[in-house]
Protein backbone atom coordinates (compact mmCIF):
# COMPACT_ATOMS: atom_id res chain seq x y z
CA UNK A 1 0.00 0.00 0.00
CA UNK A 2 1.17 3.49 -0.70
CA UNK A 3 1.21 6.30 1.82
CA UNK A 4 -0.21 9.72 0.87
CA UNK A 5 2.31 12.00 -0.78
CA UNK A 6 3.29 15.16 1.15
CA UNK A 7 2.46 17.30 -1.89
CA UNK A 8 -1.21 16.35 -1.67
CA UNK A 9 -3.25 18.82 0.32
CA UNK A 10 -6.10 17.48 2.43
CA UNK A 11 -9.49 19.07 1.77
CA UNK A 12 -10.36 21.56 4.48
CA UNK A 13 -13.37 20.74 6.61
CA UNK A 14 -15.95 23.58 6.53
CA UNK A 15 -16.44 23.23 10.30
CA UNK A 16 -12.75 23.96 10.92
CA UNK A 17 -13.13 27.24 9.03
CA UNK A 18 -15.86 28.42 11.42
CA UNK A 19 -14.49 27.17 14.74
CA UNK A 20 -12.14 30.14 15.23
CA UNK A 21 -15.11 32.56 15.25
CA UNK A 22 -17.18 30.73 17.90
CA UNK A 23 -15.79 32.65 20.94
CA UNK A 24 -16.91 35.93 19.30
CA UNK A 25 -20.16 34.88 17.66
CA UNK A 26 -21.62 32.91 20.57
CA UNK A 27 -21.67 35.76 23.16
CA UNK A 28 -22.86 38.27 20.56
CA UNK A 29 -25.76 36.06 19.53
CA UNK A 30 -26.56 35.43 23.20
CA UNK A 31 -26.73 39.17 23.81
CA UNK A 32 -29.00 39.65 20.81
CA UNK A 33 -31.27 36.86 22.01
CA UNK A 34 -31.52 38.33 25.52
CA UNK A 35 -32.27 41.77 24.05
CA UNK A 36 -35.02 40.35 21.83
CA UNK A 37 -36.58 38.41 24.71
CA UNK A 38 -36.53 41.53 26.93
CA UNK A 39 -38.04 43.62 24.13
CA UNK A 40 -40.85 41.10 23.66
CA UNK A 41 -41.50 40.97 27.42
CA UNK A 42 -41.72 44.79 27.66
CA UNK A 43 -43.85 45.02 24.52
CA UNK A 44 -46.31 42.39 25.79
CA UNK A 45 -46.59 43.91 29.31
Amino acid sequence: MSSPKPSQQEPQDPIEGIVHAIPIVLPVMGGVLIFLLAFIAVFMA
